[in-house]
């Protein structure tokens, strides 16, 4: 079990195109006491984002409208910067080089959630 109170003060990048679901995720990082940074509903706002914002780790939808996330989630490597999909496809919409990152499957809880923010934030420097 993740204690939520070590979550308080995270910066979470959202990228997340459906917007019920973006409120939803920014609700649960409230809830956390974890800092919104967003969120992005397209890859090039997430990108700016990326590379503009402080971010302690992000959370990533897979496919934003048809166009594939991996070209930020190589930069947030590049980065240093820990990261999670988040996909109702499991591991079968990742890359080779995206297996082992933590997996959110849609639709998830906010339990769910704080357990992944907790392996990111062990990440953080």
């Amino acid at each position: 079990m993740t204690d939520v109170a070590a979550l308080a003060g995270l910066r979470v990048l959202v990228v997340e195109d459906e917007m019920m679901v973006s409120m939803l995720i920014e609700d649960m990082l409230s809830d956390m006491g974890c800092q919104v940074v967003g969120p992005a509903s397209r890859l090039d706002e997430a990108v700016e984002l990326a590379k503009g914002a402080e971010i302690d780790c992000a959370v990533l939808d897979v496919n934003l409208g048809g166009q594939p996330i991996f070209p930020l989630a190589d930069i947030l490597r590049e980065q240093g910067v820990p990261f999670a999909f988040a996909t109702g496809y499991g591991d079968a919409g990742l890359r080779d080089t995206d297996r082992g990152a933590p997996v959110l499957q849609k639709p998830f809880r906010e339990g769910d959630l704080a357990r992944v923010l907790g392996e990111l934030r062990a990440r953080v420097a």
